[in-house]
């Protein structure tokens, strides 16, 4: 028998435990442009779940009396949400400063309506983290659709435009997926294949890339049970388990919630319906019930997707863990 996550943690002897909260990571709903095979969201354009305002005012509310640093907003296409831009200018108001990232699906900015968001992220200094699986033509269009590659090349020669990728005070990181059932390749040589590619091709510059691991969840893993290629790709993050990547993991300093404000302890955890509980009722736990002194006694919740996460150079929201 395959051994388990819990396994695998238990022999490293590295205990997962919670640190402090330094991230609140929302993701804001499951609407979107773009339908990516490898999202674990299973975002599209006829996605309904979006965070309503009344949520977005809760969340308000409770981040506020926090001295939580940062607040990472994903989806879906966090800019789609009606609420976005009343959530970012609040939490930019708030006395203490907070950073403020999205994840951006950059195409976004090309489509009608949204033309208001390179020079509204700029003027707020949101940190934007964008999805640019390749800088090769085919590769992105394969694994985001047709006509993403181009669309993006204009998006980020806008943002450019504005400073983000070359002022110090805007800054845009790319993240890279592999783009089939194999481990990202070692990131900082990654960055520098993508930086002079970007920039000799297209002369675009972004600051850091992040090279995160496709998890086994949602369409991702249909795409593998289609190409039956699960058990295969199962086996590769088992293998590829590496100790050192534990203290880094996201889970243990992020608080994640959905677009109706229940808690999880990562985006993947949250796909998979793995929630947590208020300890008092065991209903879903919601953000503005949270207490962040006593968060850390509520164990992580794992399963076998979290090999994921600890494969090979690690992988988190952030890139990789070592």
């Amino acid at each position: 028998m395959s051994e388990s996550f819990q396994q695998a943690i238990a022999r490293s002897n590295k205990p997962l435990t919670r640190s402090k909260p330094e991230i609140l990571q929302l993701n804001t709903g499951k609407l979107c442009n773009l339908t990516c095979v490898h999202c674990h969201v299973n975002a599209g354009p006829g996605r309904k779940e979006i965070m309503t305002d009344e949520t977005i005012d809760h969340i308000i509310e409770w981040f506020a009396k926090t001295d939580i640093p940062t607040l990472d907003l994903t989806g879906g296409t966090p800019e789609m949400v009606p609420g976005f831009k009343h959530l970012v200018d609040t939490v930019r108001a708030f006395p203490q400063p907070r950073e403020v990232m999205t994840r951006l699906n950059a195409t976004i900015i090309n489509e009608p309506g949204y033309e208001w968001i390179p020079e509204y992220h700029a003027s707020h200094k949101i940190t934007i983290i964008a999805s640019m699986p390749c800088y090769s033509h085919e590769n992105v269009n394969e694994q985001r659709g047709d006509g993403v590659f181009d669309s993006s090349i204009s998006a980020f020669q806008k943002l450019n435009e504005l400073g983000y990728g070359r002022d110090p005070e805007l800054p845009m990181h790319f993240v890279y997926n592999p783009n089939g059932a194999f481990l990202p390749p070692e990131q900082e040589a990654l960055k520098r294949d993508y930086k002079r590619e970007m920039k000799a091709h297209f002369d675009i510059d972004f600051n850091d890339l992040y090279a995160i691991t496709n998890m086994p969840i949602a369409r991702f893993a249909s795409y593998l049970k289609r190409n039956k290629k699960l058990d295969e790709y199962m086996q590769t993050l088992r293998d590829a388990f590496n100790p050192s990547t534990i203290d880094g993991l996201m889970c243990r300093n992020t608080i994640n919630a959905s677009w109706t404000g229940e808690v999880f302890d990562c985006d993947f955890n949250q796909m998979l319906k793995m929630g947590l509980k208020n300890g008092a009722t065991q209903e879903p736990l919601m953000v503005w019930d949270i207490n962040p002194e006593t968060f850390g006694e509520i164990p992580i919740k794992i399963g076998n997707h979290c090999f994921g996460c600890t494969a090979g150079h690690g992988s988190s929201c952030g890139g990789s863990l070592e």
